[in-house]
């Protein structure tokens, strides 16, 4: 039965529910309106909404996405529910089995609401509620199916690459020692398998290669089978065990065996070279996953440990953990800047490439904002901390990254669907082949239903499908934040690849975004006197065409005087300067001030009109002086961009809030034909819709907030950088520079990453399709052999090493 408290606390809470914190349900009709939303849902089973508390207490039926779909029904009824977003480092899982083992227990925890696991990258992404879980709580439940979770951020990273190392020690040292012992069985046992005692010096030196060597498969999977759990632990412990056991069997009672019709051949060499080449397979692999991840790491080590900070005049060096808000931090020339901050003294020319992709190095000085990450080049730098630790835009963008890199694409989860069941189908079909060829030939035909059991459970490979998406993803990502293409999450990169139709915003994507002269035609000589005197005109202005003009004259003020400055909104200023005035401002404003252009003039200022050019006239008495043109100016880049995406297959069209005539300026310049123009930004929504109605994958590339409707309705959304936060925060793609090529560069990812995708999956699942009937003995009949359960293992070793393999070549080198 469903019950609903509203107004005093709970007398009789649910003991068994999940605590939902919920904020902004302030009244007993909030509390409504939030227990009518339970009472529907079909995940939840019972209930409270306890108004004192703000929050609702639910009890949900057995289905991971239960929690996910209830906290969904709330937030769609305009309350907000705060949740917890985190990602871990997780050790010990080796195939896309042990990811879904962990994702599953992450997900059937109480509070949890959703839980990705990134197999390539060794991480779980994990959103909860922090009244209901913790990550202690997170820890030893995947801790009870025999992996590790890191949950100290701190030290997280430090312990992943020193239990990396470790592992890859641990690998190497593994290869080494079960390959020594491993040479003598194989010999023994293809080639003097009549020597006396050969069985049993088989058997003692397999002893150490399985229970030493080869002892995680086993301890691994008996915590797993605890839980009701497979992974490919599972199929090498049960495949090694029971080919030793087989074996032992026949060594410590041959004559039984004969007795019931089994030939006394023996698989010590098959257990313990499938030990060998698995290991080698892993060692292999986690060399190759390395690379795949080195972007990020680069990322993480772009800020230094150590800084030099100002107290009382006197410099001193202290963890960067140390340093808070407000902190006068010092930069020397050669060094990185460790928080983000405002220079208080000094200046300097900075590398920001890191973070803008401008090659250039820019000029701080007082007041100026300076990036952790970036390189102090030539002057020492004071400058107070504003954001430090995770707040700074480095360590926002590793954020970003390390969240995109534990996404998943949608087809990632169609490939999860298939591992949930890998393992066990494995499980179902070596049992299969192994009834099979009992009931075909009795227990004369043992050693052959051995063999073809094991080489089944040995050759499928559930890791080259796991790693098939998940290490294109991360390498993607990787590559993406080293071209200053910020990626959100792996949706986006998915989407990105179906993209048909490209929208652009004019202002600050196609052009410059600030106005700037583009032509001042001078009607009289050109001199000193009169440039300072359109100049000093212009300073006072905060007019963006006046600083644009004062940029372009570039003139010192000297020793001009202003008198009289008059402002006429909306037309121009007026002044006496050095005793004559002078006008400047629009068409309309000099011909009020019985101004009278000439033919020459006029046909100019027709043609600039044309272009969508803003023109100033610069005036004495009834005398132009000269026309000034104003514009957004085309950047060099777009032109190239644009081009691009055409011959990218691509439908290039453009929104904008402009006049049709500047629309249309810009649209001959740069290529693009389909043009809609004086949009509000509503009808730039209406606009998307319309084509997505078309059947057109729309990207939509943006900058503003007059763009972010456009940017959240299209398919895929790109923000360009130097944009507002609210375009950033929508897009799913954010470029950290302002050059439209970045976008091209993106689409292309997208599209390398998906191929690199689709080739990894092909090869995964034909390698499985085709290997595993030959393991089971289909060839048998025709060949009258059957597959070794060694060459089964060296093959199931270089499946996942060859997906990681194609991700690097594609995606890395």
């Amino acid at each position: 039965m469903k019950t609903i408290m509203i107004g005093e606390p709970a007398t009789k809470p649910l003991t068994q529910g999940v605590p939902v914190k919920i904020l902004g349900m302030e009244s007993e009709h909030c509390a409504g309106i939030i227990s009518d939303t339970l009472k529907v849902s079909a995940d939840v089973t019972n209930y409270s909404v306890e108004l004192n508390n703000r929050r609702a207490v639910v009890q949900l039926r057995s289905n991971f996405d239960a929690l996910k779909n209830v906290v969904k029904s709330i937030i769609d009824v305009g309350y907000e529910v705060p949740t917890v977003k985190r990602v871990f480092q997780i050790l010990g899982m080796t195939c896309a089995s042990c990811s879904q083992s962990v994702e599953s227990i992450t997900r059937a925890q109480p509070g949890v609401v959703d839980a990705n696991v990134n197999f390539a990258a060794s991480t779980l992404a994990v959103e909860y509620l922090a009244e209901a879980t913790s990550p202690d709580g997170l820890k030893t439940a995947v801790e009870q199916i025999g992996y590790s979770l890191l949950i100290d951020e701190e030290s997280a990273e430090k312990d992943k690459d020193q239990a990396e190392e470790k592992r890859y020690n641990d690998l190497k040292l593994s290869v080494i020692a079960s390959g020594v012992l491993s040479v003598p069985i194989v010999i023994i046992g293809m080639f003097f398998m009549d020597m006396p005692f050969a069985n049993i010096i088989m058997m003692v030196l397999s002893v150490p290669v399985l229970g030493w060597f080869g002892r995680r498969f086993f301890i691994t999977s008996w915590k797993q089978i605890r839980h009701g759990v497979v992974s490919m632990d599972t199929l090498v412990a049960v495949s090694t065990g029971t080919a030793f056991l087989f074996s032992t069997a026949v060594t410590l009672f041959p004559t039984y065996m004969m007795s019931v019709g089994v030939h006394t051949h023996v698989y010590f060499e098959a257990a313990v070279v499938i030990i060998f080449f698995i290991s080698i397979g892993k060692m292999l692999e986690e060399r190759a996953k390395k690379k795949t991840g080195e972007s990020l790491r680069q990322l993480i080590g772009e800020q230094p440990s150590v800084v030099r900070i100002e107290v009382d005049g006197q410099e001193t060096e202290v963890p960067i953990k140390q340093v808070a808000k407000g902190t006068i931090v010092i930069a020397r020339p050669g060094e990185k800047l460790a928080v983000d901050g405002v220079v208080v003294r000094g200046s300097s020319y900075v590398n920001e490439s890191l973070l803008t992709g401008e090659p250039l190095p820019a000029l701080k000085t007082i007041s100026d904002e300076v990036f952790a990450g970036t390189i102090n080049q030539d002057g020492v730098l004071y400058y107070e901390a504003k954001s430090v630790g995770a707040q700074t835009v480095l360590q926002r963008i590793v954020g970003m990254v390390q969240q995109a890199q534990a996404s998943k694409a949608p087809v990632q989860h169609v490939v999860d669907k298939i591992s949930r069941i890998f393992v066990p189908a494995v499980i179902g079909i070596s049992i299969l082949a192994f009834v099979v060829w009992l009931a075909v030939g009795g227990m004369s035909m043992l050693p052959q239903a051995v063999v073809a059991a094991v080489s089944v459970l040995i050759i499928a490979c559930p890791c080259a499908l796991g790693l098939a998406t998940p290490s294109a993803i991360m390498a993607a990502v990787g590559k993406g934040a080293k071209q200053n293409i910020l990626i959100s999450n792996a949706e986006s990169l998915q989407a990105a690849y179906k993209a048909t139709t490209i929208l652009l915003d004019k202002t600050g994507t196609i052009t410059e975004g600030e106005p700037q002269v583009v032509e001042l035609i001078w009607n009289v000589a050109e001199d000193a006197e009169l440039k300072a005197a359109l100049s000093a005109l212009e300073v006072p202005s905060t007019h963006p065409i006046s600083k644009a003009i004062v940029k372009y004259l570039d003139v010192e003020s000297g020793d001009v005087v202003v008198e009289d400055y008059e402002n006429v909104r909306g037309k121009g200023v007026r002044a006496n300067v050095n005793n004559k005035v002078y006008v400047v401002g629009s068409m309309r404003y000099a011909e009020e001030i019985g101004v009278t252009l000439s033919a020459e003039n006029s046909a100019t200022i027709v043609e600039w009109g044309n272009r969508g050019y803003t023109v100033s006239c610069f005036v004495q008495g009834e005398k132009v002086l000269a026309l000034i043109a104003v514009s957004d100016v085309v950047k060099t880049s777009s032109v190239e961009a644009v081009k691009q995406f055409i011959d990218m297959g691509l439908r290039v069209a453009m929104l904008t809030g402009d006049n049709s005539k500047a629309a249309e300026w810009v649209g001959g310049v740069v290529g693009i034909t389909e043009i809609y123009s004086e949009l509000l930004p509503g009808e730039k929504e209406e606009i998307v819709a319309k084509l997505q109605g078309e059947g057109r994958v729309v990207a939509m590339i943006g900058d503003g907030i007059n763009d972010s409707q456009a940017l959240a309705r299209a398919d895929v959304s790109i923000a360009m950088g130097k944009g507002s936060d609210v375009a950033m925060d929508v897009a799913g793609i954010t470029l950290t520079t302002s050059d439209l090529r970045g976008a091209v560069a993106a689409i292309a990812l997208s599209r390398l990453t998906i191929q690199t995708i689709h080739q990894n999956l092909f090869w995964a699942f034909a390698y499985n399709i085709v290997g595993i009937p030959i393991a089971a003995g289909v060839l048998y009949p025709f060949t009258g052999t059957l597959l070794s359960p060694m060459i089964a293992a060296a093959a199931m070793a270089l499946s996942s090493v060859s997906v990681v393999v194609n991700t690097n070549r594609k995606l890395v080198l």
